[in-house]
């Protein structure tokens, strides 16, 4: 049987939009060096700030 980790002995970053802490995550596990974002909508407001917008000037 494994060894039991509490929740505040994971790891955790800071989303690179919104500035809030994120805990580590088994679905993480593999990538965690590559996670940047907390969420999936901050994934997609990082994305959007970034996209140049369409001026509709005639």
């Amino acid at each position: 049987m494994a060894k039991m980790v509490k929740k505040g002995d994971l790891p955790s970053k800071v989303c690179a939009t919104c500035g809030r802490p994120f805990t580590w995550r088994k679905k993480w596990e593999k990538v965690w060096d590559e996670v940047r974002y907390c969420s999936d909508r901050c994934r997609g407001d990082a994305r959007r700030k970034v996209a140049p917008q369409k001026d509709k000037t005639p």
